[in-house]
Parts: structure tokens; C-alpha cells; sequence
């Protein structure tokens, strides 16, 4: 649900923020975001569906706006869960809405879905309609001014709408903590070398969002939060994208990693080493999600 959009630099590479998220990013780092945004959807496929079919609705909506919605993982579930429903999909990278539109006509939904690049940091919004549902997946907290965004989502809503805000508590973990064998508790403290980054350019992450909604003019109907504990044997994908994950990460831990550390984790990195994190049996996807259903009076 993507997890990806931000009004400072946060890719993974060249000291940008390494998050799966969306809603405002520099063109060049489009197609490794994208790869890391599609295997987010894909590895979080039954978690981003059990959301739709939790949201506390009136009735089923037709008019939707999915505010940084990145490759389209929240787009699609929508879709999928509401057959009546047309979604307008908004984000400021124009090579995330291009695959949006692909993966549309491929589905065959490209009727039900529009796409439009905005800056959601600006003081005027583009028309989106008057939607009965608005969907924020791990978009919110790289808001420069989440407080004027969320009165934006409100005005926007028709009255009785809701607003999902869909959360990342953190980075998902792939490796056990005794591993690697060589440096046990390795992903940790590569965690713990990108929390000053982070606290510097991402400080609403893992946010409660209860109160923000509130003070712009929302009733918060509902609050939920989805442990995740994927198992590889479950899905191939998981070791690539545990791998595309950490070699973001690698781009802000680095400096702050102890030249051991670092080996090890140029080590999981090395798609041609034997420990690379490809052929690792041991990884699983632990992370967690909240979810806030807030509706416009």
C-alpha cells in the first residue's frame, strides 16, 4: 500500500529517503521506486484487499481519488472491491501514472480510471470531483503541511464522504535477528542509522493521525492496525524486494554504519554472492499498518 511522495528528496540512493512511497519525487529515481512500489502491492496484495473490505461505509462509493497512489496498488484493490466505482488517481510522478494507465488497459479498468500529476504540497488543488472516498496510502506523511492537506481532503469530500489513511509504522524487516551469521542484528542498526535522517525529513511518520484529523474538521469513525508476517516460502518476491529495500536503506545507513557492518550488508546486497539475500530461505516481511477511517460531517 504504498508504501511511496514528498517535498524533499527521499529515494533510497544519493541520500534520499528510502520508503515506499509516492506522492512528490525526482523523475530519475522513477524506475527503482516503481520496481519497490510494485512489489510492495504484490507481497501486500491480501493485507491492502482486507483493508478495502474493513473501510466503515455508508454505501458503496462511485466517485474515488487515490492521493498518491504511486504504481497503483491502492488504485487496483479499489477497483477490484468496488465494481461500480471510478477512481482518479493523483501523483507527482508522471512514470508512476504512465504504469498506472498500462497496467489499466491491461486489467481492462482504463475506463474506470483517471489519471492526474499534481503537487499535493501546493496551496491549489487540480479538480478532482467530489469523491465519496478519498485513499491516502503511506502519502500523508510527506506532506510539508499535513494540516492544510487534510483540510484540502475535507473540502474535497462530499459531505458524509470518508477519508482512509492507510500508515507505515516503519521500514518492513526481512531478516531474522540472529542474521547474518557473520553480524547478527546487521538490519537493526542499519534501521538505527537512518532514524536522524528520517526524524529530519519524514517527522510524521508513524504519526497518530487521530488527533490531526480531528482538528481539521473530521470525526474519526474507526482506527485498525495490521500486523504483517509474510513468509517467504510464500512468495519468490519477497527476496527481491527485501533486496531492492535494503539497497535504499544502504543509501542513508551507510555513513553511519561501522566498516563491518557495511561489508556484511554489501555481502546480502551482491546478487552473486552465495549469502546474497536472493537465496535466503529465512526472510519474511514484518511491518505494520494502521488504518484511519475518518468521515467528513
Amino acid at each position: 500500500m504504498t508504501q511511496t511522495h514528498q517535498h524533499t528528496p527521499h529515494q533510497g540512493e544519493g541520500g534520499h529517503h528510502p520508503d515506499h512511497d509516492h506522492v512528490g519525487h525526482q523523475e530519475h529515481s522513477d524506475g527503482g521506486q516503481a520496481e519497490i512500489l510494485d512489489l510492495d502491492a504484490e507481497v501486500l496484495t491480501e493485507h491492502i484487499a482486507s483493508i478495502t473490505a474493513w473501510l466503515p461505509l455508508k454505501s458503496e462509493p462511485r466517485q474515488i481519488v487515490d492521493l498518491g497512489c504511486g504504481t497503483g496498488a491502492g488504485t487496483f484493490a479499489l477497483l477490484e472491491r468496488f465494481p461500480d466505482a471510478h477512481v482518479t488517481a493523483v501523483d507527482t510522478s508522471a512514470g508512476h501514472l504512465q504504469l498506472l494507465r498500462e497496467k489499466a488497459c491491461a486489467r481492462g479498468v482504463e475506463g474506470r480510471v483517471r489519471t492526474m500529476q499534481a503537487d499535493l504540497d501546493t496551496d491549489h488543488w487540480p479538480d478532482l470531483g467530489t469523491p465519496d472516498l478519498v485513499w491516502a496510502s503511506a502519502s500523508m506523511h510527506h506532506m510539508a503541511n499535513p494540516d492544510r492537506a487534510l483540510r484540502s481532503v475535507r473540502e474535497l469530500l462530499t459531505p458524509g464522504g470518508l477519508f482512509a489513511v492507510v500508515e507505515l509504522a516503519g521500514f518492513p524487516r526481512f531478516l531474522p535477528a540472529h542474521a547474518p551469521e557473520n553480524r547478527p542484528g546487521l538490519e537493526e542498526r542499519a534501521h538505527a542509522a537512518t532514524d536522524s535522517f528520517h526524524a529530519e525529513h519524514v517527522p510524521h511518520r508513524g504519526a497518530d493521525w487521530a488527533p490531526m484529523l480531528t482538528a481539521a474538521g473530521f470525526t474519526v469513525e474507526d482506527e485498525r492496525t495490521i500486523t504483517v508476517n509474510i513468509e517467504s516460502v510464500r512468495s519468490e518476491a519477497i527476496g527481491r524486494y527485501a533486496h531492492g529495500s535494503l539497497q535504499r536503506i544502504r543509501g542513508v545507513a551507510a555513513p553511519a554504519l561501522s566498516p563491518e557492518d557495511l561489508a556484511a550488508l554489501d555481502e546480502l546486497l551482491d546478487t552473486n554472492s552465495p549469502n546474497s539475500l536472493l537465496r535466503r530461505e529465512d526472510l519474511a516481511v514484518r511491518t505494520e499498518r494502521t488504518v484511519w477511517a475518518a468521515r467528513r460531517a
